[in-house]
């Protein structure tokens, strides 16, 4: 149940979602109408009413039918004769509602309130964020709002901090992967690095394992742009470009706030990185992101940076590759055989492919429960790079990362696509959507 500012909404306990338009929902009163469908006739309900609708009610509606649609964003975008609000659920955007052109303002002006930033502003691109509920089902929002050619447009990231109850084994990361990056960890300096494009899990990644090393006899600080989630016992600090405190200046000011082990949101520049990498080789452990392909090229990628490889091959404890594929919907999961289109596929990808011919995969038919998508949730494949001898002679070298990569397989580096086989193999996702995320 949600509520914001204090005002408790009826009825809104869950939501109805529909893959395109959202379609109309039977009004009938009593026992019959599920929770989904009450959830999704409120809003709809509102919208029906046109120029009478409570705006405090539509956008209250709105955030808790995507809140319990387990969506990550709210996309409210103008067109030229309606407003479209959108989803993104499980990583792929589906339109939830049309709204009038005729209460936009409204609608955008009750955002803006919400969000503390300034009402009578339409030229210039705002941020800001409000928190939505109390007790433990509490949301951070945050929102941004950019004039374009229709009007301002606004994208809400909703932030439910789940990463308390996320492990290494819920996270989706095999037991050999886990114990590689647990030794990494227990290390008392290097570097620990997530990488993988926008939106591959990085962020919850090291939120995990921050709760992992949370304890009362570790310091622990961390500068973010933004800080995603609060975490109790952890130092957080937020970037404020307006006031110069940067990554780079950051990490130079938590260093002498006497920590053990410190996380920088992103290395974004060689200033950071040289900061970071020096951290790192003085006695701490640095976790950070990167924004690299895959884990092999995490090291070239540094190199780039202008750091000294002999600082890199030092200082680089674990390099973990990630990707988030869509989990298959357990109530409508169904076997099937790998087509021969597939098994070409995977025959590019991995050369023992063919050592798989003729095995049981799954994927999900679609049903009332994953609202006929077939998936539900989402789950990481990865590969784990831990830096050995030969590899750290490559570095040296100012190996490719094409060189780097084979060196870590021929050590025993699952990788990502093989990893990716492996869930698909344990009806976890399917072949077609790992595919997809890794080779678009």
């Amino acid at each position: 149940m949600l509520f914001i500012n204090k005002q408790k909404q009826s009825g809104l306990e869950t939501l109805m979602f529909h893959e395109t338009v959202l379609a109309t929902v039977p009004e009938v009163d009593g026992p019959l109408v599920s929770p989904l469908q009450r959830a999704f006739e409120n809003v709809h309900l509102e919208l029906k009413l046109g120029n009478s609708a409570s705006v405090i009610r539509l956008v209250d509606s709105i955030i808790t039918h995507a809140h319990l649609s387990r969506a990550s964003d709210i996309h409210i975008d103008p067109h030229q004769e309606f407003i479209l609000v959108r989803f993104r659920i499980d990583g792929i955007m589906r339109v939830a509602h049309r709204i009038s052109k005729d209460i936009v303002s409204e609608v955008i002006s009750r955002i803006k309130v919400l969000a503390s930033l300034k009402t009578d502003e339409h030229q210039a691109p705002q941020d800001g964020r409000f928190r939505v509920g109390e007790g433990e089902e509490v949301i951070d929002i945050r929102v941004s709002i950019v004039p374009t050619y229709h009007g301002e447009n606004a994208v809400l990231r909703l932030l439910v901090n789940e990463s308390a109850g996320f492990t290494l084994d819920t996270l989706g990361f095999s037991e050999e992967n886990k114990k590689k990056i647990l030794q990494a960890i227990r290390r008392p300096y290097g570097m620990v690095l997530a990488t993988g494009p926008t939106g591959s899990g990085k962020t919850t990644t090291l939120y995990t394992l921050l709760h992992m090393l949370n304890s009362a006899e570790s310091s622990i600080v961390t500068i973010e742009d933004p800080i995603e989630y609060a975490i109790d016992g952890v130092e957080q600090i937020q970037v404020n470009p307006r006031t110069g405190l940067g990554f780079a200046t950051g990490l130079r000011a938590i260093l002498r706030q006497d920590p053990n082990i410190i996380m920088v949101g992103e290395i974004r520049d060689s200033e950071t990185a040289g900061v970071a990498v020096n951290t790192a080789l003085t006695g701490h452990l640095v976790l950070s992101t990167l924004h690299t392909n895959d884990s092999a090229t995490t090291l070239p990628r540094l190199l780039d940076m202008k750091i000294e490889s002999y600082l890199i091959a030092s200082t680089v404890n674990v390099a973990i590759g990630q990707r988030l594929v869509r989990k298959i919907c357990d109530q409508c999961k169904t076997e099937k055989s790998i087509s021969e289109a597939e098994q070409k596929s995977l025959l590019s990808a991995i050369p023992n492919v063919d050592t798989i011919a003729g095995s049981i995969f799954y994927y999900g038919r679609g049903c009332e429960y994953c609202n006929g998508t077939g998936f539900s949730g989402r789950i990481g494949i990865y590969e784990v790079l831990v830096p050995n001898v030969a590899i750290r002679e490559a570095v040296l070298a100012r190996a490719s990362a094409r060189e780097l990569h084979s060196l870590a397989v021929a050590s025993g580096m699952v990788t990502m696509i093989e990893d990716g086989l492996i869930k698909a193999q344990a009806g976890l996702t399917t072949v077609e959507e790992v595919l997809s995320t890794l080779y678009e």
